[in-house]
């Protein structure tokens, strides 16, 4: 059974990283790699679509989601999901806000109107990005450029998870875009180990690996 109970005396950020701990949407293994579809080898495998399964940890993720945009980009006025993970969680926010709704997809589609942008969008609108993680950052900034390109203006992105490359950081302030995250891997590192679940000495491995992934473990 689902815990209903919300983490009180911890930071937003450490409350979201445990919620996806939880319902193991993120999972370590320093010793035994995932490999990435780029190829990387990754001592993280992050997987928020799982968040979905588990009413009670979706709704609080929703919440938090909801009281950064409403916080953090008041001059919102739609809200743009990025295929496919990002798409369930942008449209939650969205009416939970009441705001209007478009997801962007990762090409064209092949068929009827050919659409890229799924939704009505007017030229102008103030639009926000959801994510559902950052990692290098390519393909989100991707979506900005369709939506740009359809007359949008970007008000910024928000991920429930960003692994915090400096690669990301810097296109995305080549961008001009400003980005915001639920929660992220240092935070979910220094809580893993609080946890027990991965050791302290492992801490080096770990970080290492967030300031080099293209390399690491080769």
């Amino acid at each position: 059974m689902e815990n209903r109970i919300y983490f009180c005396g911890m930071t937003n950020e450490k409350a979201v990283a445990e919620k996806l701990l939880q319902v193991q949407a993120i999972q370590l293994s320093p010793n035994q790699p995932f490999t990435w579809a780029s190829g990387w080898k990754s001592p993280i495998y992050c997987d928020n679509r799982k968040v979905l399964s588990f009413p009670y940890v979706r709704d609080f993720i929703k919440s938090e989601l909801c009281s950064v945009i409403f916080e953090q980009y008041p001059t919102a006025t739609v809200l743009a999901g990025v295929a496919t993970a990002g798409i369930p969680w942008g449209a939650m926010a969205a009416d939970q806000l009441k705001l209007p709704f478009i997801y962007v997809r990762p090409t064209p589609k092949a068929h009827g109107l050919g659409n890229q942008i799924e939704g009505a969008l007017e030229p102008g609108q103030q639009v926000l990005v959801i994510e559902d993680l950052i990692s290098t950052g390519k393909s989100s900034l991707q979506v900005v450029d369709v939506l740009k390109a359809a007359g949008a203006e970007i008000v910024g992105m928000v991920s429930i998870f960003n692994y915090g490359f400096d690669a990301a950081k810097k296109a995305c302030e080549a961008a001009g875009v400003h980005t915001s995250s639920l929660t992220n891997y240092p935070t979910m590192i220094e809580l893993a180990i609080e946890k027990g679940l991965v050791t302290a000495d492992t801490k080096e491995t770990l970080m290492n690996w967030s300031n080099n992934p293209s390399s690491w473990g080769q």
